[in-house]
Formats: structure tokens, sequence, C-alpha cells
């Protein structure tokens, strides 16, 4: 069933990890490729023992993830992004054009197998929506017009060379220092503009005096929870003898959110420095980049640029001459949004189903492979090299106080120009605003941190600065900096019921109070904005989100049940005018 060039490619793959359980993944990964797109009862059953895992290991992590099909699809699979920024870019007049181009509905595969059609939750492209993931390949900024010509093409054989189009601009020119450049993927190019300088100097110095400089820049991680970054570096046991991780989190899921991306296609070797000195720090001779099954491209992008650094003997065995070992290994995800989740992700790196664990112990003691293991976000490990080549102090002229350094924000939604802007920490929200080209129409909500924080009105956010603790004191969370525009056009309740879809979906159904909760939500506020409510719906609706609230458990039931509750609170007359 598996060919023996994938076998050889598995048993390779297998091999550099400390666990060949952590192959299991990306076993079912090649598999698929090669079997045209799903992968067989046989198959999975053939890759368990190559692994040297139980079957029922192999199938629970098939059946768990989104992306491994266990049913045939069509040569060409359409995935059209329908989550909320996509829905206020015109997404689900996309996916009804092309169901009827196709004559087929979402879920369904054309007659002569060339298609299947299916509507996901988030692709990560929140700033150049409508867009379309076709196999392993994404077109964005789709017309209907543009859909109609990919099908064309699509149709005689061809998948369409597609240039990436978006909307940038930095103030800090940092982060998205080389985003202009084309041809800032290749390492003499990253090096010539100062690449690798601040890894030299940080193995000229002590471990724990880079990590007191990361803790004296006070740079907050920005994944979403703001947590300092050099703090967590310090909770690592100090007695340990044993191998410590690194962990970058690359699973970049949560609707609005799209910042991590920019980086690392554009910039890969910042990652990869960022990661190197943090792992010099830490102690960890091995780290892992975890990015989200949909960016494949991505991954290939960053193994090209590990391959160019270890070449230059700035990854792998005695770097830069300087007796320090560290590289690293791309794991592709596989479609689970909780695995944006530290525990999750572990557990999915170990070849499980991405379910999280009990905290405590947390991670920096019982991570990967039961060993102390630090998990940082994309983007603040790429803040790392800017802080060991120029120094704390200079990190800390961004921004204001306990709230330093550079932020990649993501604008979607109702603006003239969405897109990526990297802005200092406490930038106006009205400055941000403008530089994505103002707002179409009149504003009416925005959300700022992804789709987990809480909505803020037009009032609300009326002279915010946007920084973590500007964000607290207003009521909702800085997050993932994540912003997605609403204008008075429209409707907050289609907005809760797109978004309470999403986390319905992605709930790992470990714990009752997400996996109830949130489906129950979805069915209260469909017949609500389907105009069949029922009297005490939207009180229902509201006590259930101060049910759910910190009873999971990972943060996923808050998530959802924070953000949902002030939508529903603060636009309650758009709920009840629904009501018959």
């Amino acid at each position: 069933m598996i060919s023996n060039e994938v076998r050889a490619k598995i048993e390779e793959t297998a091999a550099r990890y400390p666990d060949r359980r952590s192959a299991l993944m990306p076993a079912l990964h090649l598999a698929q490729r090669s079997l045209g797109g799903s992968v067989s009862a046989e198959a999975v059953a053939e890759i368990a023992k190559l692994i040297g895992v139980p079957v029922s290991m192999a199938f629970g992590m098939q059946s768990y993830y989104t992306m491994f099909n266990r049913q045939p699809v069509g040569r060409y699979h359409l995935q059209v992004d329908t989550n909320v920024p996509a829905m206020l870019a015109g997404a689900d007049a996309l996916l009804a054009h092309l169901e009827q181009a196709l004559g087929i509905r979402a879920g369904q595969t054309t007659p002569d197998g060339l298609f299947t059609l299916s509507s996901v939750q988030d692709l990560g492209s929140c700033g150049t929506c409508p867009v379309v993931q076709v196999n392993d390949r994404y077109y964005e900024n789709l017309t209907l017009e543009k859909a109609d010509k990919l099908l064309a093409q699509l149709r005689k054989g061809k998948l369409p060379d597609e240039t990436p189009a978006a909307s940038w601009a930095t103030k800090c020119n940092i982060l998205l220092k080389r985003r202009g450049d084309a041809k800032a993927r290749d390492l003499e190019v990253y090096r010539k503009s100062g690449g690798y300088q601040a890894l030299a100097k940080a193995l000229g110095m002590a471990p724990a005096a880079v990590t007191a400089e990361v803790k004296d820049s006070a740079l907050r991680g920005r994944g979403g929870a703001g947590f300092p970054a050099g703090m967590k570096w310090g909770f690592l046991p100090k007695e340990h003898q044993g191998p410590v991780y690194l962990i970058c989190n690359a699973d970049e899921g949560e609707p609005g959110t799209f910042k991590d991306r920019q980086i690392m296609e554009f910039d890969p070797h910042l990652v990869l420095e960022g990661m190197a000195i943090a792992g010099y720090a830490i102690g960890a001779k091995l780290g892992f980049i975890y990015i989200r099954g949909e960016f494949a491209w991505i991954a290939e992008i960053l193994e090209a640029a590990c391959a160019q650094a270890r070449k230059a003997g700035l990854l792998g065995r005695n770097i830069l001459g300087k007796g320090v070992d560290f590289d690293i290994i791309v794991q592709l995800g596989a479609g689970a949004y909780v695995c944006g989740e530290e525990t999750a992700l572990i557990e999915s790196l170990e070849g499980k189903r991405g379910n999280p664990r009990l905290k405590p112990p947390f991670p920096a003691l019982v991570g990967l492979y039961g060993c102390p293991t630090i998990v940082n976000n994309v983007e603040t490990l790429a803040c790392v090299p800017y802080i060991i080549e120029k120094g704390a102090a200079a990190f800390k002229q961004l921004g204001p106080s306990n709230n330093h350094g550079p932020k990649i924000f993501g604008i979607s939604g109702h603006v003239n120009q969405p897109g990526t802007y990297e802005y200092p920490l406490g930038t106006p929200l009205e400055e941000l605003l403008a530089a994505a080209g103002g707002v179409k129409g009149t504003l009416k909500a925005i959300i700022v941190g992804g789709l987990s924080v809480p909505i803020l009105t037009a009032a609300e956010a009326a002279g915010l600065t946007m920084d973590y603790d500007s964000c607290a004191k207003r009521g909702t969370m800085l997050g993932s900096g994540g912003m997605i525009v609403m204008n008075d056009q429209t409707s907050i309740p289609q907005v809760a019921l797109r978004a309470i879809r999403f986390y319905a979906h992605e709930s790992c159904g470990q714990c009752v109070p997400c996996r109830q909760g949130s489906s129950t939500l979805v069915k209260l506020l469909a017949r609500v904005v389907a105009g069949q409510g029922q009297k005490g719906d939207v009180d229902r609706v509201l006590g259930l989100c101060k049910t759910i609230m910190g009873t999971t458990l990972c943060p996923t039931g808050d998530a959802f049940s924070v953000p949902i509750e002030a939508m529903v609170r603060k636009f309650r007359p758009e709920f009840e005018a629904l009501l018959p």
C-alpha cells in the first residue's frame, strides 16, 4: 500500500526524533500526499507498524486532526475559509459561487472526481480574504472572476502560480525589516543585513547573561498571554541533568491572527536565529517549530532555511566553532486550533491527539518527553536577536512602561488596506487604523486581540492605545494583536454565530463545559439568528457563558464564552430584535 520510497522517508524522519512516536504525524502527511489525498485503514495500520505504535494510536491521530482524510477526495481539494474575517470580506458569496460553478455543495465531490469543495474555519489569511486553499496552495484576494479563472486552469490540469499580495508597513523596522526584499529568505541576504550577529554575540556571553538580558528587556510573550519571556526561561529547574527542549509555537490558528506567517514566510532566518539564541540560553540542544498544517509551503521555507544555516555552521554541532550544539526540527501540524495551547501542542509533538494536559505541572518542569520545555511564540523569539544585539535598554525605548518593543498588528475586516503593520506597543488605535487605509464606512465595533477577546464598541475603542495594560483597562485584551474591524453594516448576531461555530468545531471534546457548552451555544444562537428563537434565549446564552468561564481544562472555554458574552451583552438589542 505504501511505496518503498515513502517508507524510506518515514524511517529517515523517525530517526531525527528522540522518540519515534513523534514521527507518526509526519508519516501520515507523507502517506496522504503519496496516496492521492487520503489514507485508508490498511495504510494507517501499515504506518503504525512501521513507527512501532499501536494501531489504535495511529487511528486516534488520524481521526482527531481535520487535515487527515479517511475518505477519498478529488484531485483538487478546494477549501474556502468562511470564518469571521473571511465572512466580512465576502467569503459566503464566494462559496455559493463555487457551489454553483461546480454543481455540488460544500462537503461534496464532483462526479468526475476532479473537485472536492469544503468550507473550513480559518486559514490564517485574514488580511487577504477571500481565500481558497487548493491542496497545499493558497489563492488569496479572490473575486468571483478570479475564482472562475482558477477553476478553468484547474480543469486544464494546471495549478496556477500565486504571487503573494498583501498590505504591510513597518515603523519599527525590526520584525518586518526585510519584508519587502524578495530575496530575504536567503542566508546571504540575511547576513548582509546584520543577521546572525546577535547569535555570535550571545555565544560570547554566559547562558545566564543571555537570559538576564531578555528578562531585563521585559519582553512579553506575543502569543496572547503577554507573560514575560525571560521570566519563563528562568522557571527551568537548575538541578535538571537531562535534556531540555525549546518549542517555537507557530500554530497560528485563531481567526483574526496572521502575524507569525509574515515572519516565517518572508524572513525565516530571524526565527531560527532567535531560537538558536534561546536554545543556548536555556541549555537546549534541540528545538522544534510546530507550524499549522495549512502552512505547508512555509514549512518548506523553514526547512530550506535550516539547511542553509546548518551548512554555514549556524545550526547543528559546534555552532560558529563555539562548542555549542543546537538543531531544529520543523513539525507540520494537521488542523487543530487547540494545539496552539502549549500542552496540547506538546501532546501532538509526541505523536498523540492534541488534548491539553492538566497544569501543574507546567512545561518548564515537565514538558516534551517528560523533560523541561520552554514554549515561545514565533513573534516572541523573533524579538530576541534585536534584544541581544542592541541591548535591553534599546528594546525598552519602544513602547510605554511594562509594554516594550515592536508588535505586529494584523488588521482585517472593514478597512481599506487589510494587512500587517509593525508598530511599537502603545501606538494609538486610530493611528493603526489610518495605516490600514481607514475604516470602510462608520466604525461599529472592533475586536483588538484575535477572536477570543471581548469586543469593543466604537465608543469604548475611542482613544485606546494598543498595549497589554491599556487594553485590560478597557475590559479587553491585546491578545495576538489580531484586529477585526466591523462597520455599521455588520450584524453582530451573525458574527457571534460564526465565532461559536468555529470554537464548537475546534473543541477537543475532552471536558464537558467546552464540548457541550459550545455546541449548546451554537444551537441557541443559530435559532436566534434564524428568527426561530424563544423568549429567554438571550438570557440562556449569557447564563451559559458565565457558567463555562473558568471551568475548562484549557483556555478554550474562556476563549469562546468571554467574547460571546461580550457580544450579546453589548449588542443585546440586536439579538432581541431577531426573536419572534
